[in-house]
């Protein structure tokens, strides 16, 4: 279940369906980017907050395709980790985009339940000229 739901969260993203993706969250589900600075929030805590977080993610950034993506099994069967890649541009600047993520996803009732980003705020602030 976490990996097709993982892998559904994907597909809406290149579709730009943000509700979408939000909507596979559970209503009091956690956000987490431990890599986060400044200003970038470490914690997100609930469905809502992590809506309000991505409000006008596709203005930012055109992701455009996952061209690797691993995922991996744990012996917890609600969890896996995945290991991927985005490609995209800027649409800012039309500037190529390309960043990597590791995250941690545990499921829970059909949704996600927690969802652990290891990725760089800093980075894709950078990329979008913020």
């Amino acid at each position: 279940m976490p990996t097709e739901l993982f892998q559904r969260g994907l597909r809406l993203l290149l579709e730009k369906d943000m509700d979408g993706f939000v909507d596979l969250f559970a209503a009091d589900c956690t956000v987490e980017f431990p890599f986060a600075e400044g200003e970038s929030p470490k914690r997100l805590t609930g469905r809502e907050a992590l809506r309000a977080y991505l409000d006008g993610y596709p203005d930012r950034l055109d992701i455009t395709g996952f061209p690797s993506v691993e995922v991996h099994r744990t012996t917890d069967p609600a969890m896996i980790v995945a290991e991927f890649t985005a490609h995209g541009r800027t649409v800012r600047t039309g500037a190529g985009y390309e960043m990597r993520y590791v995250v941690v996803l545990t499921a829970r009732d059909g949704e996600i339940q927690s969802y652990r980003d290891y990725w760089s705020p800093v980075m894709a602030a950078r990329a979008v000229g913020e």
